[in-house]
């Protein structure tokens, strides 16, 4: 007696679904993977334009810089942005 003959092993179509969805899922996990990396390197190196607003708040409010310097400041940031 022969196993597997004439019979297949079992798997059919539903087999063959099965394995297309794993390597569909596989494919889209490395896009997703690639693009989440990608998005995180831009974002490390160019901060938002609130970034550097809010840097200039955070040294205005440890007292770093005085109010004078801190309203100059923030006209030229607003300037640059437009």
């Amino acid at each position: 007696m022969m196993v597997g003959t004439g019979m297949g092993w079992g798997f059919g179509a539903l087999g063959g679904i099965a394995m297309l969805l794993f390597w569909v899922f596989v494919v889209a996990g490395i896009v997703w993977l690639v693009l989440t990396l990608a998005r995180g390197q831009q974002g490390a190196g160019a901060p938002g334009r609130g970034g550097a607003l809010a840097i200039l708040a955070e040294r205005y409010a440890r007292g770093e810089i005085d109010s004078e310097e801190f309203a100059a400041r923030k006209r030229a940031l607003e300037e640059s942005t437009r």
